[in-house]
């Protein structure tokens, strides 16, 4: 089968030191069968010159899709036709020589599985482009200097569900359609110097007014960047709703029963639990950005993970990333829940000063993280 060299025609230009992908060859098939064949374009089902792979594939698709269809009589005596792809191929691919239109049909194996190759075209398309939709949540979910990092994020979110969807309507399914891709292990938390500050200050404000926990069932332990911090808020909460007394000492004393004590000195913990500053619900939902921010950089990873794989097919590729997605799912309900309360309102200081408490480095208001302020 003709190489990417012969587009330059006789050998020249550059050698191509990578190997083609499997969707390269099937490329040249398909083009090749619509060459020997024009009439098979409407054979083929939905396809478009973008979701090719070869940039000089792309374009002599785009001049065959819009050319007039040569007569059959005409077409089997002169080449007319392929001079026109050629030479409207070349505005856009100035590499294409002719003798690689004559080489594309040579390469068609089967020109009556035209139908067969444009599947493989459009699959691999999907691949690709779902892995550029799981790379765009993974900077959403990364990049702290947007205004509303988790909005940008959800809408990158549901742009992924939304494509997948699609495919799951053109590519039917099949037996052993779970992915076997090995899952990347989860991205680190951000627990640098203003999460930890913002955990701390949950933990403190949490110990000082314990009753506010009861409206913060939206926030998990697992939802920490520090899994100590999270441990902590474990016993707070646990106190609290067990309606026993909470204050530094009865904290420490539950610490203990968890076995963090050793982990941390008691003089440590109790200097942890005893400076409150703003108020709970404003740093409980700083702590939950993060987590729903760190969950969306998870489900990304493992997307594109999953089309890195070329074993995996298109509807595993559904399957799996629709599972990743889900545990995204699950924080941004909570997310939701916290910073879109229901007809009957938090208690919250009078303003929105006082409800926010005093900022970490970099921190918004609650208000503004959930406007986009």
């Amino acid at each position: 089968m003709p190489g990417r060299t012969q587009l330059y025609g006789d050998g020249e230009g550059p050698e191509d030191p990578a190997p083609s992908p499997p969707v390269h060859y099937a490329e040249q098939a398909l083009l090749g069968a619509l060459l020997l064949n024009p009439a098979r374009l409407n054979t083929l089902g939905p396809l478009e010159a973008v979701q090719f792979h070869n940039p000089a594939h792309a374009a002599v698709f785009a001049a065959m899709a819009s050319l007039p269809a040569p007569e059959a009589a005409v077409h089997a005596k002169e080449p007319v036709w392929l001079t026109a792809v050629h030479d409207h191929a070349r505005r856009d691919a100035r590499v294409l020589t002719a003798s690689y239109l004559h080489a594309l049909v040579q390469a068609c194996p089967a020109p009556e599985h035209a139908p067969a190759y444009a599947r493989i075209v459009r699959a691999d398309h999907a691949r690709r482009t779902l892995r550029a939709q799981a790379e765009r949540l993974v900077q959403a979910a990364t990049g702290s200097t947007m205004p509303d990092p988790a909005a940008t994020a959800m809408t990158r979110a549901d742009a992924l569900a939304g494509f997948l969807d699609n495919l799951a309507s053109l590519f039917p399914p099949h037996p052993g359609s779970l992915p076997r891709t090995p899952l990347p292990p989860p991205p680190e938390h951000d627990s640098g110097a203003e999460a930890a500050y913002e955990e701390r200050a949950l933990l403190a404000c949490a110990v000082a007014r314990p009753e506010t926990l009861t409206a913060m069932r939206w926030l998990q332990a697992d939802d920490f960047a520090t899994p100590l911090h999270g441990q902590l808020f474990r016993c707070v909460a646990q106190l609290a709703h067990r309606g026993d007394a909470v204050d530094p000492v009865t904290v420490l004393w539950e610490a203990q029963h968890h076995g963090l004590v050793p982990s941390l000195p008691p003089r440590e913990i109790l200097d942890l639990v005893s400076t409150p500053a703003g108020a709970a619900e404003h740093w409980g939902e700083r702590v939950l950005q993060r987590s729903l921010l760190h969950q969306a950089r998870t489900a990304g990873l493992r997307i594109r993970a999953y089309t890195d794989d070329p074993a995996t097919s298109v509807h595993q590729l559904v399957t799996g990333s629709r599972r990743a997605l889900a545990d995204l799912t699950a924080v941004r309900a909570r997310w939701h829940h916290a910073t879109h309360p229901g007809p009957a309102p938090r208690a919250a200081p009078t303003s929105t000063a006082a409800r926010a408490g005093p900022r970490s480095p970099r921190t918004k208001p609650a208000s503004a993280v959930r406007t986009g302020r």
